[in-house]
């Protein structure tokens, strides 16, 4: 609903007790009763849930203490003060197990 004068957006205003639909520029459409605001809400779609995580992280060789495996994922974070060396975390390859290795 935009102003055929101007192109703004057109306002809903009482004006004599009947509903207008008027512009900044003066345009007033008397016809209000007929535009009605419609909002089409479209179903979502269902999130699918995956059970394998597939790993982007690297690997490298670390031993894990749950089960023994030689290989591991593993990312680093800043878990304290900037000065301070970075965290490493590790996931274990085969069972999943995560830990953590300060410097």
């Amino acid at each position: 609903m935009f102003c055929p004068k101007c192109g703004s957006l057109l306002m809903p205003k009482k004006e004599e007790g009947k509903k207008i639909m008027a512009c900044s520029c003066g345009f007033k459409d008397k016809n209000a009763e007929t535009n009605k605001i419609k909002e089409v809400v479209e179903k979502n779609r269902e999130v699918e849930v995956v059970d394998e995580a597939n790993e982007t992280l690297p690997k490298t060789e670390a031993e894990c203490s749950k089960c023994g495996h030689n290989e591991a994922y593993f990312w680093m974070i800043q878990t304290r003060a900037s000065d301070e060396p970075e965290t490493r975390f590790f996931r274990c390859g085969k069972c999943k197990y995560t830990w953590r290795e300060y410097s």
